[in-house]
């Protein structure tokens, strides 16, 4: 009796040893929008011989050095520029959730890396660099580095064939912009809207920065008064609204809270 308990204890611990923990649920995506200005009409073309497959050609009459928009808020991680060769001039900006953006074959840059984004934010404008054979963005969205279907406004893109699509990316309830103002010492960015949130890192004094939506928090002295309102600049990252001129006493129309 004694070896046969010691037997089905040794299946027991075998047993618990196997048994695997559920995996953690995968963050939301995103509210991804047309990369384009809002109420503007642009033609997206998919095709399966397109690389990576899943991405989209946008095109309009007359559209070299139109503006491109940031599709989700975010954090510019790539400006880069490829020469004649793949995307040419193209920029990457990572958003929550492992979920980055590309838009490529751009004329030129209108961000730099490490640059807090929101919707309606102008990162580049339309060109032809890299392996374009003449003027469009070339516009990817990526799940922890893989190609996938692309969404605007949760709705999945026309796979395959030519769709016209309208933008409302920057129309009410946009983003704003603002400049930090700390006569010469850099802000601390926290993670949350409050002084007793986790130091995250800093915005040097003079800083241009767009403010994705805003709310209230730890009450803050600063270079424009006494303020509890706080400024999200990009996911996870808040500065206070006391070191930052938006040119509003206040909350910034238009502008959603978080």
């Amino acid at each position: 009796m004694r070896k046969r308990l010691l037997t089905l204890a040794a299946a027991a611990g075998l047993l618990a040893a196997t048994v695997v923990a559920p995996a953690a649920p995968a963050m939301a995506a995103p509210t991804f929008k047309v990369p384009f200005k809002c109420g503007q009409a642009w033609s997206g073309q998919t095709r399966t011989n397109h690389s990576p497959a899943y991405s989209i050609d946008f095109n309009r009459t007359d559209d070299l050095g139109d503006p491109v928009v940031a599709s989700a808020p975010g954090t510019v991680d790539r400006v880069t520029d490829l020469g004649g060769t793949s995307y040419g001039k193209y920029v990457r900006i990572s958003h929550s959730g492992g979920y980055h953006t590309y838009y490529a074959h751009l004329n030129g840059f209108n961000v730099s890396v490490g640059q807090s984004v929101g919707y309606g934010s102008v990162i580049g404008y339309v060109g032809s660099t890299g392996g374009s054979t003449g003027p469009h963005l070339h516009y990817e969205q990526r799940l922890n580095g893989s190609d996938i279907q692309i969404r605007f406004n949760g709705a999945l893109a026309l796979y395959w064939g030519t769709k016209t699509y309208t933008s409302d990316n920057g129309c009410s309830g946009s983003s704003a912009t603002g400049t930090v103002n700390t006569s010469g010492t850099p802000l601390t960015v926290r993670s949350g809207p409050g002084t007793g949130y986790a130091a995250v890192g800093t915005v040097a004094d003079g800083t241009r920065v767009t403010i994705q939506c805003q709310t209230t928090g730890t009450t803050v002295t600063g270079t424009y008064g006494t303020s509890n309102i706080w400024d999200r600049i990009g996911s996870g990252r808040f500065i206070s609204d006391a070191y930052t001129h938006t040119g509003y006493d206040g909350f910034i129309p238009g502008v959603p809270r978080c």
